[in-house]
């Protein structure tokens, strides 16, 4: 179909060429105006855009998020965190059907990732007795890795084990450990040391070291130092301070934390029993972040940082947390779900969010983290520390303690607790929802090898606190260790105002003191653990009363032997106890060069011991010679011939006051024996205690240390004139009051001039 065109008409005068120019001419006139009525919407639209992202990219910059809610909104719409689904009450056992070790069970387990062949220190961690080795492989591991005494599983070994954490776990990382604890506990696992393969166990024995029986013949029933509570906003510590390093932090702790370097004011208490997670300190190379390792480091020098081995332990109440890490921590049963590595994070900080998750959890089921004195040495290898590895710790930790210690959970069993905090931390964004299925898996895996949920307990948190009176404060001053600061190491171990104390320390932290008090402990308790508890591990009040307010345990002074035993099983890790009475000054200053390993006892004090002939008649001390020769003819050889060298006539009876005595603690189980022998004779502390210590060791090989002691039987009228304090102890002193022990603190303070600070 052919369409004519419209044209003007001809004109008389026109040429032929003229008709083609007109006819453009006569084409529509495009001015502005004419353009912009035609295009007006595609112009708004234009502009709408433009404005749109302009507004955006002004109220980014400028901080005012407010006005893009929205949008993020939408947009974390699109990208909303499923919350899993799990049906805990049909849950498929899975057994071992494929291992080698499909029999095979331990209820002590050390697990350790290894990526290249068995270091020196992995060969010396097998040869501890009692601890099964399990090594896990990740694609860098030599496909011929083999250690006699550890088992080896590799990545074709773990995946055929049927676990489901296996799906979500890279194959280049430790964080492959996770299948390492299931397998473990699939095959009766009851204690699990976490560990690497670059730490040497110190001595070679884990349980000189942690807590590994805490029920049972073999747990010790001890109390523990914790951290006080007393402020209440304060919810992270470094433990590495107690330690003696207060220029050394570990791995995790909040940067902003770094420079809370004092010592505590005080410490509270709490019994031992529920210690489940149990952190141990690395000489060495301790558990360092990248900011210390490269700001710190002196050339090419390997670190070798070391900490107090005598610190007592120290646990961390509810509210408060601390790093915990994968290499050198000791996980008790009730703490195996804690065991879970995230795999959405950086390696560096795998385990340090691990640890801060499981420690907030663990308060739901009334458990609680213990710091040990060093554990392992660990060896520098002088490799990069790569920050790159660290962000997330050094951007998010302090955010994520605040917000472990705010969260709450209405959950009634604890894994819908884990499972719904593990989904919480997802939508905070501290991992992704990988770790939300990762949880959901390892928890239905757990349930799958037969492990049992704890039941919960109650929560302290958002409960009013007790105030903390002054007989629940307990002392402990930190050593000033040598440290590495920006590259300088510190020249002097303490600064001198405190010297003598952390040398005192230094030689009877390890020691138990046992005070009797005859006089009013109501009054006197606080001030007896003021004075001594600085020097010595911890002070044990006995007196007639028990005041359970005060921590004064009952014993009756005639037999007070008979109680000691019940406090030596308490301290079983203790060097040594020691014994006093309330009324006998001790200068612990003046026991430096004693030998902690003999026994001490005032034998060559004439007015303390004394050696009498008792007669045929019926009086106290012939009663007394015959229940000894009862229970002489009841001991043991080496026991009898002992006691027959030093008392070779049956009619001497030997008696002490026995106001001041040590037993170390390689006698510990012979004096144990020997109370035991007793029984329930009567026979009185005066008797018992030379009778015991002739029996134990000749008088010959006792410490001379005690010898000096100054002893009357009456006070002068002037007691100061009795003071001496170049000798080991005085007696007598009384102190029934507050006054009297100032007086006491002030007449002692020329030994020992920092006791006026007290004062």
């Amino acid at each position: 179909m052919l369409v004519q065109e419209r044209s003007t008409p001809k004109s008389p005068n026109s040429k032929p060429h003229w008709r083609t120019i007109n006819r453009f001419a006569a084409t529509k006139n495009l001015d502005f105006s004419t353009w912009v009525s035609e295009n007006v919407y595609k112009i708004v639209v234009i502009l709408l855009l433009v404005l749109t992202v302009a507004a955006m990219f002004f109220l980014r910059n400028a901080g005012d998020t407010a006005a893009l809610l929205c949008f993020e909104k939408q947009a974390q719409d699109l990208e909303r965190i499923e919350f899993p689904r799990v049906d805990w009450n049909s849950i498929t056992p899975i057994s071992d059907k494929t291992s080698k070790f499909a029999n095979f069970r331990s209820e002590r387990w050390i697990v350790v990732s290894v990526s290249s062949y068995p270091s020196d220190s992995l060969r010396n961690t097998v040869k501890m007795k009692g601890w099964q080795v399990l090594a896990i492989g990740d694609s860098r591991t030599p496909s011929d890795w083999s250690l006699k005494g550890a088992i080896f599983l590799s990545l074709e070994e773990q995946a055929n084990l049927g676990f489901r954490v296996v799906d979500f776990l890279p194959y280049d990382s430790y964080v492959r450990k996770s299948v390492g604890y299931l397998f473990a506990i699939q095959h009766g696992a009851k204690k699990i040391f976490d560990a690497d393969d670059r730490g040497d166990v110190i001595d070679g024995d884990l349980g000189k070291h942690f807590d590994v029986e805490l029920i049972g013949e073999g747990a010790r029933q001890e109390v523990l130092l914790q951290y006080s509570h007393d402020n209440p906003n304060r919810t992270v510590a470094n433990p590495y301070v107690h330690f003696g390093q207060r220029s050394v932090w570990p791995r995790g702790l909040p940067l902003e934390n770094v420079g809370a370097i004092g010592h505590e004011e005080f410490y509270t208490q709490v019994f031992g029993g529920k210690q489940f997670i149990q952190q141990g300190i690395s000489n060495g190379l301790p558990d360092v972040d990248s900011v210390f390792y490269f700001t710190r480091k002196s050339g090419l020098e390997p670190f070798d940082i070391r900490f107090d081995e005598h610190a007592p332990k120290v646990a961390l109440p509810q509210g408060m947390m601390m790093p915990v890490n994968s290499f050198n921590t000791m996980y008790h049963s009730p703490a195996f779900w804690a065991l879970m590595l995230p795999v959405s994070v950086s390696t560096m900080a795998s385990d340090v969010l691990r640890g801060y998750w499981g420690q907030r959890l663990l308060w739901e089921v009334g458990g609680y983290v213990v710091v040990y004195p060093p554990t392992v040495h660990r060896y520098d290898r002088v490799e990069a520390y790569p920050f790159s590895e660290e962000k997330d710790l050094h951007v998010n930790v302090g955010r994520l303690i605040k917000f472990l210690v705010s969260w709450r959970s209405e959950k009634h069993r604890l894994f819908e607790k884990i499972l719904d905090l593990s989904y919480a931390m997802a939508e905070e964004r501290f991992w992704t929802d990988k770790d939300v299925k990762l949880t959901a898996a390892w928890l239905q895996d757990l349930l799958a090898v037969g492990y049992q949920q704890p039941r919960l307990m109650s929560l302290e948190l958002g409960r009013p606190r007790a105030n903390i009176g002054h007989g629940d404060r307990r002392e402990f001053v930190p050593q000033k260790l040598p440290s590495v600061h920006l590259g300088v190491e510190e020249t002097g171990t303490v600064n001198y105002e405190i010297g003598n104390l952390i040398r005192w320390r230094k030689t009877f932290g390890n020691v138990v003191l046992i005070l009797y008090c005859s006089g009013p402990v109501e009054r006197t308790a606080l001030e007896w653990r003021l004075l001594y508890g600085r020097i010595f591990r911890t002070v044990v009040i006995l007196s007639e009363k028990k005041d359970i307010d005060l921590v004064v345990q009952e014993g009756h002074l005639d037999q007070a032997y008979k109680y000691l035993p019940k406090i030596f099983d308490q301290f079983s890790s203790a060097e040594g106890f020691l014994f006093l009475q309330d009324n006998t000054i001790l200068n612990y200053w003046n026991l430096l060069q004693a030998d902690k390993t003999k026994l001490w006892i005032t034998n060559k004090v004439s007015e303390s011991w004394a050696s009498v002939l008792t007669n045929d008649n019926s009086d106290w001390l012939s009663q007394q010679a015959s229940m000894v020769q009862k229970v002489v003819s009841m001991m043991p050889a080496h026991f009898q011939v002992s006691y027959k060298d030093t008392s070779a006539n049956d009619k001497n009876l030997l008696l002490c006051s026995s106001e001041v005595f040590y037993v170390p603690q390689r006698f510990v189980s012979d004096f144990v024996e020997l109370v035991s022998l007793v029984g329930n004779l009567e026979i009185h502390q005066k008797v018992a205690i030379p009778m015991f210590f002739v029996s134990m060791d000749s008088p010959q090989n006792f410490d001379p240390v005690l010898d000096t002691t100054i002893y009357k039987q009456k006070p002068p009228t002037n007691s100061s004139t009795l003071y001496s304090a170049k000798v080991p102890a005085v007696h007598p002193w009384n102190v029934s009051s507050e006054q009297d022990f100032i007086k006491l603190i002030r007449i002692m303070a020329e030994g020992d001039p920092l006791l006026m600070e007290l004062v």
